[in-house]
């Protein structure tokens, strides 16, 4: 079964949730309507026990072309504050929804990728990347900032010069280039694109929802922390888990099937 709005629109492949952007006229940019449809659709599939993961991408040949700068730069009356508005809801459905959503998330990025599309890919756990997609941050070339979360997700993801290099150049670069600085996880060829996408999603569905969040938890917190820090929240996370999962029967199974040699994590 199939849900839309007009910017969002949202299939089902078993419990694989794949989220598109739906704005492909403007290459997926985002807007006041989009950034409220996302953040409805997502608010709606972290509840939603049938979701075990989400794949995110764009429609048509864009995946997500950043912030739309047409009504970014408009004005008139109350558009200042409109505008401010915008971009504090669109720089928080991505930093507190997508970036700490309990299920995992995959960013498809089937095509461009500008500007505040690199917080989206950033914030989605995994990314894979079709080989026709193209990137950039070309906020330099029309005397900007990566502004918003970008800054700080390049800053998260990248190492310095990197970061800095594609900030201060605004060089467009492809997905095997994302795929060696870290952007991305992997580059996928471009007609392989959903279906070795959606193989990993269900890979993913497929292991222990519960561990599965606090693992996520445990590394997103952490790099914010010292290690002392670091490690006692995470034992905290562990004694979390064993609780969430001590009326799970197949807990129990599996680490007896453990305990007498049967089941060899890894092998």
């Amino acid at each position: 079964m199939a849900t839309s709005t007009e910017t969002v629109f949202v299939e089902w492949d078993g419990p694989v949730a794949i989220v598109t952007l739906n704005r492909p006229e403007k290459r997926n940019a985002m807007n006041s309507a989009l950034t409220r449809a996302i953040t409805e659709t997502l608010e709606r599939l972290r509840d939603d026990d049938a979701c075990r993961v989400v794949v995110l991408t764009g429609a048509g040949t864009a995946f997500c072309a950043g912030m739309d700068l047409t009504e970014f730069f408009s004005e008139g009356e109350g558009i200042a504050a409109a505008r401010d508005r915008a971009m504090r809801d669109a720089a928080a459905w991505r930093i507190h929804l997508l970036r700490h959503f309990p299920k995992p998330t995959i960013a498809m990025v089937n095509g461009a990728c500008l500007g505040g599309g690199f917080s989206v890919v950033e914030c989605c756990d995994l990314a894979l990347a079709s080989s026709e997609a193209k990137f950039a941050l070309t906020e330099i070339n029309f005397r900007h900032i990566p502004a918003g979360p970008v800054s700080k997700s390049m800053a998260s993801i990248l190492r310095p010069r990197d970061a800095l290099f594609l900030a201060m150049t605004g060089r467009s670069f492809d997905s095997a280039t994302a795929e060696r600085i870290g952007l991305i996880n992997r580059m996928v060829q471009h007609d392989a694109l959903r279906a070795e996408t959606l193989a990993l999603a269900h890979e993913l569905a497929g292991k222990d929802a519960a561990a599965l969040r606090l693992t996520k938890e445990s590394y997103r917190y952490a790099l914010e922390m010292g290690w002392e820090a670091s490690i006692n929240f995470v034992t905290a996370k562990t004694f979390e888990l064993l609780a969430r999962q001590s009326a799970d029967a197949s807990r129990t199974t599996e680490v007896q099937a453990f305990r007498e040699g049967r089941l060899k994590p890894g092998a």
